[in-house]
């Protein structure tokens, strides 16, 4: 049953369906107009007979009809042609003779209309009503009978009557219905095997789309460049068949694309386990071989070794706290816990606050904070909290890896679509080149080079990434003449609050 579910044999089926039902409906229509051929034949030959007959002067005396004279000439003309059954009627179509067999006759009536039709001479064939029948039509000839100038009634002849019924009925069975009906069941089979041949023809692309579709489901990824052959080539074209191979193209493509990023994710992720893990084994490392040192010789070490002791725990406490606030805010921003809540706000303030931040580290280190601030900028509209820990995350790497005497500039400048670009550039070595494709999509833990974030955690550029997807940019690392690493990305311009 389930191999019947397929298109191509739904479409053989409904075919196959649909030709009989024009086939028979072909028969019954070439039948018909046989039919009616054959009576208006029949009824344009004998049209006259009715006439002929009312000519007979015998039918009719002064008193009424004659009686023996009528059932004469209706037994000799039913002799010489059987098919034909006479009747004389009444001026309002009642039957007043006829030659019927006891039993046969079922009308006392016949309608009058038609008789006025063929006599008035209007287009052929004319169906009168059967005396022995309650509803079949038949082909007749008629003619007014006169007596002594008057009208009396009419002759009623019937062209076809029980006789020629019952003998065409066994001609038909046996001859012309037969051949009629084998011909259109030769013409029948072969246009259903032609229609199946077309239909396998024309369902053959949508075959071959299916089998992709389904080693896709069962294969997976293996199977996308073993079909892109076919698939190609049923694309080919403006029908159906090709708009559909299209799209499944243009998904598959999707599909891989979408597979490769979160094969690079899952890499990540896994990276920045490792990661995490290696660069918290060293503090608590640290952290643990101090402590267990105060225990051990806490009577033997004196007052400045036991105070150097418990500032080197702490500090290793504090990188490990600063790791752990680290990876719980990137872990926020990566699961949408973290909405930015926007608010129109000036960008220069914030920057000027951020300077007092890291004035004191600054010139501990020997070192400027410039700012190139473009007059008459306009507001930005942005997580005010979030923007601050963007410009704090990379002032304070910008800080660590600048020598002492170096400068670390931060640059605003208007756009034309209404939005600030902001430049934070410094004199320091830059960032190595083995590290610039992932410096924003994964940690860096590297000793003795630069660090992607706050202390050596690596996790701050990763975060200013996100934060900055949330706000619908980005941000790049640029190469500028005599400069070290240049962060830039654009914030767009002030947005209407209430409506």
């Amino acid at each position: 049953m389930m191999r019947w579910t397929t298109l191509s044999r739904r479409l053989s089926v409904v075919f196959a369906v649909l030709l009989l039902v024009c086939c028979g409906l072909s028969v019954w229509l070439q039948v018909r107009s046989s039919s009616m051929h054959e009576q208006e034949v029949v009824q344009r030959l004998s049209k006259g007979l009715a006439a002929h007959i009312a000519e007979n002067s015998e039918l009719m005396q002064p008193g009424g009809l004659n009686q023996e004279a009528v059932k004469e000439l209706f037994g000799k003309l039913m002799d010489v042609n059987p098919s034909v059954e006479l009747y004389l009627l009444a001026l309002d179509g009642r039957i007043v003779a006829q030659a019927a067999p006891d039993g046969h006759l079922k009308r006392e009536r016949v309608a009058l209309e038609p008789i006025q039709q063929l006599l008035a001479g209007a287009p052929l064939p004319i169906g009168g009503d059967d005396p022995r029948s309650l509803s079949a039509k038949k082909v007749f000839s008629a003619a007014p009978l006169r007596v002594v100038g008057h009208d009396a009634g009419y002759v009623y002849v019937v062209l076809q009557g029980e006789e020629h019924d019952a003998l065409a009925a066994n001609v038909a069975a046996d001859n012309v219905l037969h051949t009629t009906v084998r011909s259109m069941l030769l013409v029948a089979l072969l246009g259903l095997l032609a229609g199946i041949a077309a239909f396998w023809l024309i369902t053959r692309p949508l075959r071959e789309l299916t089998q992709a579709v389904k080693r896709f489901e069962t294969e997976g990824m293996a199977a996308l460049d073993a079909d892109t052959p076919t698939l190609e080539r049923l694309s080919q074209g403006k029908d159906e068949i090709a708009q559909l191979g299209q799209a499944f193209l243009q998904m598959r493509s999707r599909i891989a694309e979408q597979w490769r990023e979160l094969t690079l994710q899952d890499q990540q992720r896994r990276e920045l386990f490792a990661n995490i893990s290696h660069d918290l084994r060293t503090p608590l490392t640290s952290l643990h071989g101090y402590l267990e040192t105060l225990l051990l010789k806490a009577d033997t070490l004196d007052e400045a070794d036991r105070r150097r002791y418990l500032e080197i725990a702490l500090g290793q406490s504090r990188k490990v706290g600063r790791l752990a606030q680290e990876v719980f805010e990137l872990a926020r921003l990566e699961y949408g816990v973290v909405k930015p809540e926007k608010e129109n706000f000036a960008l220069p303030d914030l920057v000027q606050d951020i300077f007092q931040k890291f004035e004191l580290a600054a010139e501990a280190r020997h070192q400027r904070l410039v700012p190139d601030i473009e007059a008459g900028l306009p507001a930005v509209s942005a997580d005010l909290g979030m923007i601050e820990r963007v410009l704090t995350n990379l002032l304070d790497n910008a800080i660590k890896h600048t020598p002492e005497g170096g400068e670390i500039i931060v640059q605003l400048r208007a756009q034309k679509s209404g939005g600030v670009t902001v430049q934070i550039s410094d004199s320091g070595p830059g960032i190595p080149p083995e590290l610039q494709k992932s410096l924003f999509v994964r940690p860096v833990f590297s000793s003795g080079s630069r660090s992607g974030g706050s202390g050596s955690g690596g996790l701050g550029l990763v975060i200013v990434k996100r934060i900055l997807q949330l706000h619908d940019c980005d941000i790049q690392l640029l190469k500028l003449p005599a400069r070290g690493a240049v962060f830039r990305f654009e914030l767009k311009g002030q947005e209407a609050l209430y409506s």
